[in-house]
């Protein structure tokens, strides 16, 4: 058994446990295997697994890597979780299914429209710059309304909203914001949890983990 297929066993079985000692009842949650900078013959034993999220943070990369094997199956869903430059747009509606990186009216407007062109229906995530990191992409708090309320009237799919909390503090007040935010407004799915603290994540019922080294080993 592949490296690869021992690690997301062990994760499953480590979230399973998890929400079995939170008691959470009618939760579930999902793994994005965060492939991005891994070739695909390193990805492909996880596929062949039958797993079906993975997620990319560059669109040419994702485009050479994956056009082929999404053909041949059909149930993959692919997740952009990097910062999406609004002239990438129209390339990454090809090959993605959700975007979870939507964090400006600009970009928002360039989803709109492309997803028009091409009569394509993309699921999208607001990332919010949760921590007011002035490094990190994110839209401030204060501004999530005018954005959200934008991508409704242009019928935009708005699933939820995804964080990248400061690395080097406790992510659990993060999460927490975030959560009730997402409560706030009505979602049932939000994005946010990542190798280092997706069990943390459970807690606060994220729905979509993006998880790469911890699958796939550390990155080069």
């Amino acid at each position: 058994m592949h490296s690869t297929i021992k690690n997301i066993i062990q994760i499953e079985k480590e979230i399973k446990e998890k929400i079995s000692e939170l008691k959470y009842l009618d939760y579930s949650t999902q793994i994005i295997a965060v492939s991005k900078t891994f070739p695909i013959d390193h990805i492909l034993h996880l596929v062949d697994y039958g797993h079906i999220n993975f997620g990319e943070n560059k669109v040419q990369e994702a485009i050479e890597k994956w056009t082929d094997i999404k053909a041949k199956n059909k149930n993959i869903k692919l997740h952009m979780i990097g910062k999406l430059q609004t002239n990438k747009v129209k390339n990454a509606l090809k090959i993605f299914d959700y975007i979870h990186s939507v964090d400006s009216l600009k970009l928002a407007k360039k989803i709109s429209s492309e997803q028009v062109s091409i009569n394509k229906k993309i699921k999208i995530f607001i990332q919010i710059n949760i921590g007011s990191e002035r490094q990190k992409s994110g839209i401030d708090v204060e501004h999530l309304d005018e954005l959200y309320n934008f991508c409704k009237q242009s019928r935009l799919d708005v699933i939820g909203l995804m964080c990248l909390p400061p690395f080097e503090s406790s992510s659990a007040k993060y999460f927490s914001k975030l959560k009730d935010l997402n409560d706030n407004m009505g979602f049932t799915d939000i994005s946010m949890g990542m190798s280092h603290d997706y069990l943390e994540a459970i807690k606060f019922k994220s729905t979509f983990l993006r998880i790469g080294s911890k699958i796939f080993g550390n990155r080069s």
